[in-house]
């Protein structure tokens, strides 16, 4: 079923179209990735979707009775709202279908004749199935459930919503649309204020969402995990892909490679039809060159793939340090309660430490403590030999907001620079022309980052210390910016959430959970390898103990027998269905990098459902081999 459609669709500001032409449509169930570099109109189109907007071209029709909800960035809550009565505002609609079966209810009782009773009997039914339909009969559990899921407290629930944070309010504005739970769901960057726990948590309670979506974000592993297509909108056009953020970088990568290829060979035609017409043209086969002129001018040139390009960056030569940049001994910081006791790390020259872990277990505070910005309650921290420090804080108060540009990133205290330094470094970092004479005010999210990053590299520190660097970056930046750190000469200390970013450029990660602080050696995925064998390890201790009790006939340890979960199949049954699944899924995964099957949206669209029935199976039946491995025994 189509939910929305738009025939070319347009939108301009202050006389300059930002989109023209756009056509597409939005099919129920459908989980869009809506990617593009920052000012593409991501932000306008998700606004025209949800009629806080109108369009200048075209048509967007919606269907009639389709529910459409876009995340609010910027919430205003009232002095009576608490936390619960803001997220049960999302399910107003099925608490208004309550009072409508109560209602329905009382007619049946007060019916004075059959045909009174029947009319009220249907319409109870009816609202009954309406009921079930959207699980309206586990409200209560649904709202702690999606709070909990995104890291409130019991304890919360009736406290004021303005007592929150800023990225809490966020948090409970994404709670109040899951619980809306509208036909079409728009995400403007729903994981920007939430922890790696919490975006796996939200990553997952998506994917099991029938709802049609429309996502937009610059973390690709979410994208990953949750989208089913990605549309890019780039230069006023929109181009759609199958599958999610990975598979359309293949297949984008190798639809610029093809097009590329075709682009040449046509050039090579066209350079010998031109060659042809000057050489012959005016001679005895004048005939043969008005032919190939003609044969020129029906050619349809070839446009090779628009490339979207993030900025330069670069944090440029630094002098070099000691080779002990940071020495941490014995570090311990609490405030309500500890974050951290005992911490002992040394950072070295040239290294990419990452810092991460859940909200408000103290990454940041950490963080300044490492630099000299916060004091340890006990240990102590060496800052090493010939060691500068630049810092870039997550809130960009570095960033006057009354302030030029160009004034905010010139480095005080180097007399060396001039205007055209300045400039040529915003330039570097996307920011050109007259954006450097905005004030700091007037910027978007992204251009304050992208400022904020600049003033980091005019500083010259050989050591850069970030918060949360990617919070307003597109992807193109994010990678621009991991390039840069992958370059740099000199030591990076980072705290992130973002894990694919993680995975690019730490060399080591410090995580901050549950009161304490620990390195690890390696990247993200070293990381989600190592808790899942640590969780692997605690479990087989937990069912060694177990089965150790049942056998010294202690009966507070025995357990009932282990149930099935699926019928009993062989175990070789069950891998030789395993292999013919994968082979079929290599099969798909190799249609899906073909151009021909997208150039075929129905083909693309069947291909990619088949893909996705079989990775589901994939997954079931090795559950069932892991079973018939250890009860078939």
């Amino acid at each position: 079923m189509i939910l929305v459609s738009a025939t070319d669709l347009g939108r301009q500001y202050a006389g300059d179209p930002i989109f023209t032409g756009l056509r597409f449509e939005i099919r129920a169930g459908e989980r869009i990735g809506l990617v593009g570099p920052n000012g593409a109109g991501k932000t306008t189109l998700m606004k025209l979707l949800a009629r806080e907007d109108q369009p200048e071209y075209g048509h967007l029709h919606t269907r009639p009775g389709v529910r459409v909800s876009l995340l609010k960035q910027q919430p205003d809550f009232s002095p009576d709202d608490t936390l619960m009565t803001v997220a049960k505002s999302g399910l107003a609609s099925l608490i208004d279908l309550q009072d409508e079966m109560e209602e329905a209810a009382r007619e049946i009782s007060e019916a004075e004749d059959d045909a009174d009773r029947e009319r009220a009997n249907r319409r109870y039914e009816e609202l009954r199935d309406r009921m079930e339909h959207q699980d309206a009969y586990t409200i209560d559990h649904r709202v702690e459930e999606i709070l909990g899921g995104l890291g409130f407290g019991t304890g919360d629930f009736q406290r004021a919503a303005k007592t929150f944070s800023g990225g809490q309010q966020s948090r409970l504005m994404l709670a109040k649309l899951l619980l809306e739970s509208p036909d079409l769901m728009l995400l403007d960057e729903p994981s920007n204020h939430l922890d790696i726990a919490t975006t796996e948590w939200l990553e997952s309670y998506l994917s099991r969402q029938s709802v049609g979506m429309v996502v937009v974000s610059h973390d690709r592993y979410f994208l990953d995990k949750v989208v089913t297509k990605i549309w890019e909108l780039h230069k006023g056009e929109i181009a759609s892909y199958p599958g999610n953020y990975s598979q359309y970088w293949r297949l984008r990568t190798e639809k610029a490679r093809l097009l590329e290829k075709q682009a040449d060979k046509q050039q090579e035609q066209i350079a010998d039809l031109e060659a042809y017409i000057r050489k012959y043209g005016a001679g005895q086969r004048a005939t043969q060159a008005k032919d190939r002129e003609k044969k020129l001018a029906r050619i349809d040139r070839i446009e090779t793939m628009r490339e979207i390009v993030g900025p330069v960056m670069g944090f440029g030569e630094v002098e070099r340090s000691g080779d002990i940049v940071v020495e941490a001994r014995e570090v311990s910081k609490a405030y309500a309660q500890p974050l951290f006791s005992k911490f002992n790390a040394s950072i070295l020259r040239g290294q990419c430490v990452g810092v991460m872990g859940p909200n408000g277990a103290g990454k940041s505070t950490l963080l300044k403590i490492l630099i000299g910005r916060e004091k340890a309650d006990a240990g102590a921290v060496k800052i090493g030999h010939k060691v500068k420090i630049g810092y870039y804080d997550q809130g960009l108060e570095a960033l006057p907001p009354q302030t030029s540009v160009v004034r905010a990133v010139w480095p005080e205290d180097d007399p060396e620079w001039v205007e055209g330094d300045v400039r040529a470094l915003l330039g570097k970092f996307g920011l050109s022309g007259e954006l450097a004479f905005h004030t700091v005010g007037q910027l978007s999210g992204g251009e304050k980052g992208k400022a904020a990053l600049a003033r980091l590299a005019a500083t010259g520190a050989n050591l850069l210390v970030m918060d949360e660097p990617t919070n307003h970056l597109d992807i193109w930046s994010c990678e621009s910016l991991e390039r840069s750190i992958r370059e740099f000469e000199g030591t990076v200390l980072v705290v992130s959430h973002d894990r694919y970013f993680l995975n690019a450029v730490a060399d080591r990660l410090i995580v901050v959970s549950d009161g304490r602080a620990r390195t690890i050696e390696g990247d993200y995925e070293t990381y989600q390898r190592l808790t899942q064998n640590e969780a692997a390890a605690a479990a087989a201790k937990a069912n060694g103990a177990t089965a150790t009790a049942s056998r010294s006939g202690d009966t507070s340890g025995k357990s009932e027998k282990k149930k099935r979960k699926f019928p009993y199949r062989k175990t070789p049954d069950l891998e030789r269905e395993i292999s013919e699944v994968e082979t079929e899924i290599a099969t798909l995964e190799d249609a899906l990098g073909q151009p021909e099957t997208w150039r075929d949206g129905e083909k693309a669209r069947a291909t990619q459902s088949r893909y996705d029935e079989l990775k589901e199976k994939l997954a079931r039946l090795y559950e069932h081999w892991e079973e018939a491995v250890e009860m078939n025994s």
